[in-house]
């Protein structure tokens, strides 16, 4: 009887080691688990002075009078910063903190286009690269419709490289210290499950 239990107590112990290996190796390095990974750090998005990191590429269309009206506006006086159809690029740093000098964690390498005729409405296609940490050599893709108007936008993670292999989740982001024309600070949170 003794003999059995230790041999069912052996075979579950067995099981559970061979479980949780599998489990590690299918979800590509990250162990499994029950709960959403949080990472959250900083972009730094500047259009402006001695080493610019975003750059406008394409500039689109000046609103239509239809347009500038909607928006409160005339053509004379709707800004610039807000045409449809403009494509810029980006190869941001990422950082621990909001400050210049924080610690550098990854790249925010992608482009956006204005989509929408009124308001600053864009599509955005971005890789946050991480070049540091347990994540180093990793990426993750992230797609979105984004209302820079609004006070939290919130886009889709549809996959990675590295640790984030398959990866799925959403990241949202908020203008922590930022200048539709100039660029500024972007505090990004990505939940992954």
């Amino acid at each position: 009887m003794v003999m059995a239990t230790s041999i069912s107590s052996i075979f579950l112990l067995s099981s559970a080691v061979l479980l949780a290996a599998a489990a590690y190796f299918f979800h590509g390095g990250t162990p499994a688990t029950a709960g959403t990974e949080h990472l959250h750090f900083y972009m730094h998005d500047e259009y402006t002075g001695p080493r610019p990191t975003a750059a406008l590429i394409v500039a689109g269309r000046r609103p239509t009078a239809a347009n500038a009206t909607a928006v409160g506006g005339d053509v004379t006086t709707t800004t610039e910063r807000r045409r449809f159809g403009d494509i810029a690029v980006m190869n941001n740093a990422l950082t621990e903190g909001p400050e210049r000098g924080s610690a550098r964690v990854g790249t925010a390498q992608g482009f956006t286009v204005r989509v929408a005729e009124r308001g600053a409405v864009n599509a955005l296609s971005l890789h946050l690269v991480m070049e540091a940490g347990e994540y180093g050599s990793s990426s993750l893709a992230v797609n979105g419709r984004v209302d820079t108007d609004a006070d939290v936008r919130e886009s889709v993670v549809v996959g990675g490289t590295g640790r984030f292999r398959s990866a799925r989740g959403y990241a949202l982001s908020r203008s922590y210290d930022y200048d539709l024309e100039k660029g500024g600070v972007v505090e990004i949170d990505v939940y992954l499950h």
